[in-house]
């Protein structure tokens, strides 16, 4: 990636974005283990789970407000940043995010005060619904943001305007029901499932090995293994649904993110190792599971997945159609309306592949006249780089399956009423849990580099690139302004850990006497000295 201006405003797109992932998935899923604590609560009237309800909305208002802050920034950058994309996206893109604001956040906003402050104000069952509404306002909020974006990785129910350069919305039923948004949807929701769980068995197993607040932490890991394990194994299962997307709409990432560059007979085979050669365009060496590959995406035994190669030669021919488009689209906008009616037919024939044209920018003066090698080189532009692909994705499925081993095990243990043993005879897997509290934010920081690093170089799958979608500004601007983002965010997190580690060493307010591993009583000793 070059440290251009187009370089720039992705890498400070990327920064904000992924810092402020860290808080998204933590917020939805603790807001709905909230949500189940308090109607334990108020079904038993158990003083307990309403001090568990306290303590983990502590973690969760750090949490959510810093989430908040930083992702103000996101929708700022749209304009600041990338200008021709917010004019060009504007009809489309403009209605998912105002419901987000009006529906979601309004809501999650409104109800997150009662939750804090209504504890003596409400009653159990009006605080209740406050809380459900907070998680309902949450998940919401993701799933507006997340039709918006799935949009991005697959344009459906939506027009390209000649007139106006713009895209226009044909079917807000299409855009909303969106097959790649709602796999999305339900795949990025589980996924902050499992970091709330895997959050919350890790601290509480931290509190099991100091001997502190036990009844809390067997109870919190009970109910986050069963939501856990369960959301862990869905987490699985979605993803191959996402997989299965990507092979009908974006087929260039999936050969990538295998790194398969060839088209193989049908059923294609994984590859568990790999060393991809974006030089020699082959691998240098490879592992492969047989079949597997085309069951996943194809979901049969006789369909061939399109290798890297096969899907340039279509890049190609796409490119010299969308040169047609270009040239017909020129004329539409030279015409005043007075325009030619056979122009306009070839216009629609071919304007499906008028992205692929902008391509050509880069490497031609005049795409009216691209020689063969300026299209060769615009074809392969349309290849992201192999290697950061498929190991990013191996680390987020290996994080996965992990996720269901932990989760299963600590359900087992919590099912069976042996919880106990983990403090006296299996301390280290209690130890393996809190080890493990990172490895969430790792595969959910993964799964959104490949569904947006893989989406490169288009901003809009094939239909804009990335480098046309920038604002008019100067190395020099876009320095500044990522270097400023960098030195806030760093002070944010810094705030955001030492916040998170202050609460969880405070524990939660349960009066109870700390216990060694063998049942002795000891005298807890001062925060500042744990």
């Amino acid at each position: 990636m070059e440290l251009d201006v187009v370089g720039l405003s992705r890498l400070q797109f990327a920064m904000t974005a992924l810092y402020h992932f860290l808080f998204v998935p933590l917020t939805i899923g603790l807001s709905v283990l909230l949500a189940t604590m308090e109607t334990v609560y108020v079904m038993t009237g158990r003083e307990v789970w309403k001090r568990m309800v306290k303590f983990w909305g502590t973690l969760f208002g750090i949490n959510f407000v810093l989430g908040v802050a930083t992702g103000l920034t996101m929708e700022f950058q749209f304009g600041m940043n990338w200008a021709y994309f917010s004019q060009y996206v504007g009809d489309v893109f403009g209605a998912p995010l105002a419901i987000e604001g009006l529906m979601a956040f309004f809501m999650e906003a409104t109800f997150v005060g009662l939750f804090f402050f209504g504890w003596d104000k409400l009653s159990k069952r009006q605080h209740l619904a406050a809380t459900w509404a907070v998680a309902m306002g949450t998940n919401l909020s993701a799933l507006w943001i997340l039709i918006a974006n799935g949009w991005m990785q697959h344009p459906v129910g939506s027009d390209f305007n000649p007139e106006t350069m713009r895209m226009e919305v044909t079917s807000f039923f299409e855009v909303l029901f969106n097959p790649v948004a709602q796999a999305k949807f339900v795949h990025t929701v589980s996924a902050g499932y499992v970091t709330a769980a895997m959050f919350m068995i890790g601290i509480s197993a931290w509190y099991m090995l100091k001997g502190r607040h036990i009844a809390i932490a067997r109870r919190s890991i009970a109910i986050a293994s069963a939501f856990g394990f369960a959301s862990a194994l869905s987490v699985v299962v979605l993803g191959d649904e996402s997989g299965y997307e990507a092979n009908l709409s974006q087929k260039m990432k999936l050969a990538t993110i295998e790194a398969m560059w060839e088209t193989e007979p049908a059923p294609a085979a994984f590859n568990i190792v790999a060393v991809p050669n974006m030089v020699t365009r082959e691998n240098d060496f490879a592992i492969e599971v047989p079949y597997v590959m085309g069951l996943i995406a194809t979901r049969s035994l006789t369909e061939e997945i399109p290798g890297i190669h096969e899907l340039v030669e279509a890049s190609k021919d796409r490119i010299r159609q969308g040169v047609i488009a270009w040239e017909a689209l020129q004329k539409i906008r030279s015409g005043n309306g007075d325009v030619d009616p056979a122009v306009r037919e070839t216009f629609l024939i071919n304007q499906h592949n008028l992205g692929y044209a902008y391509l050509l920018l880069p490497f031609a003066e005049d795409p009216l006249n691209a020689t063969n090698e300026e299209i060769d080189a615009a074809a392969w532009s349309a290849v992201p780089n192999v290697w950061p692909m498929f190991y990013a994705f191996r680390v987020m499925v290996a994080c996965g399956f992990f996720f269901i081993l932990l989760t299963g095990v600590f359900f087992f243990m919590a099912s069976s009423g042996r919880l106990e043993k983990l403090r006296t005879k299996q301390r280290w897997l209690l130890h393996v849990a809190v080890w493990s509290i990172p490895l969430p934010w790792l595969a959910c920081e993964m799964g959104w580099f490949i569904a947006e690093y893989g989406r490169q170089p288009w901003i809009i799958e094939g239909m804009l690139p990335t480098a046309q979608a920038v604002s008019s500004l100067s190395v020099l601007e876009v320095l500044l302004t990522l270097t400023g983002f960098v030195l806030l965010y760093s002070v944010l997190l810094v705030i955001e850990v030492t916040l998170m580690i202050k609460y969880v060493k405070k524990g939660p307010d349960d009066g109870e006497v700390p216990r060694t591993p063998s049942g002795r009583t000891v005298t807890p000793m001062p925060i500042a000295a744990e």
